[in-house]
């Protein structure tokens, strides 16, 4: 029988414990640097794509999609290893790790991601994040629609979901209810995105870096949402 706890703390990865804009912009320096302008637009453009298609950004996908355009680019093999052995500790925000810690202590912390099953797992495990919650790391396709299969592996009176999409932060609001807090951590692409924060309904709580919820008091996020003052 699996052990309810009193709270359970959810906690996204891109954007939220690390900087995925800046890692972005890296890659894109570095197609541009070795291999010229053309191959990182039109890599970019394929990325962009499978997004659309799958709602997550698949890198090791896109370059295979790259080489079946350009089967006699070998060069271009390289660049699996650029993104396999990225530094990706190195992109944590200030903070991440010592604010997973002070959660697991109260916790249980889940990191609750979503990508593909390579890139993004591997992204967790380099950057210390899995060894950071002891190995509770839940990565699905959408992870909006898993929510029911979350609750199931760790049920809990209630949840502290931290994200920086205002999309997820709704969906998971109106799957739980009361039974969850939504943090919008304000960083990243949707961080000004007004038109995004504004179509959907706010979250129980707003602060503008991770960092910022080490000044929190966890007692207060593991109770109920009402008692929260919105932001």
């Amino acid at each position: 029988m699996t052990l309810r706890h009193p709270a359970v703390f959810l906690v996204d990865v891109d954007n939220t414990l690390i900087d995925n804009d800046g890692l972005q912009q890296d890659l894109k320096d570095h197609l541009e640097r070795v291999y010229g302008l053309k191959t990182r637009v039109r890599y970019w453009k394929i990325l962009e794509d499978l997004f659309d298609e799958f709602g997550y950004r698949d890198y090791l996908g896109a370059l295979q999609r790259y080489r079946v355009e350009h089967p006699h680019q070998v060069e271009l093999l390289a660049m699996s290893s650029f993104l396999i052995d990225y530094p990706f500790a190195e992109r944590l925000y200030p903070a991440a790790l010592k604010l997973l810690a002070r959660m697991r202590a109260a916790g249980p912390a889940v990191i609750l991601s979503d990508g593909d099953v390579v890139f993004q797992p591997r992204k967790v495990e380099r950057a210390g994040l899995g060894r950071a919650v002891d190995g509770h790391v839940l990565i699905y396709v959408h992870k909006e629609e898993a929510l029911g299969d979350v609750e199931h592996r760790y049920p809990a009176d209630h949840y502290v979901v931290v994200d920086d999409k205002p999309r997820i932060l709704a969906s998971v609001k109106r799957f739980w209810g009361e039974r969850v807090t939504t943090v919008f951590v304000r960083q990243g692409s949707y961080a000004g995105d007004a038109k995004a924060i504004s179509a959907v309904a706010p979250a129980d709580m707003t602060v503008e870096s991770v960092g910022d919820l080490l000044n929190c008091d966890l007692d207060k996020l593991r109770g109920t949402a009402r008692s929260l003052h919105r932001t």
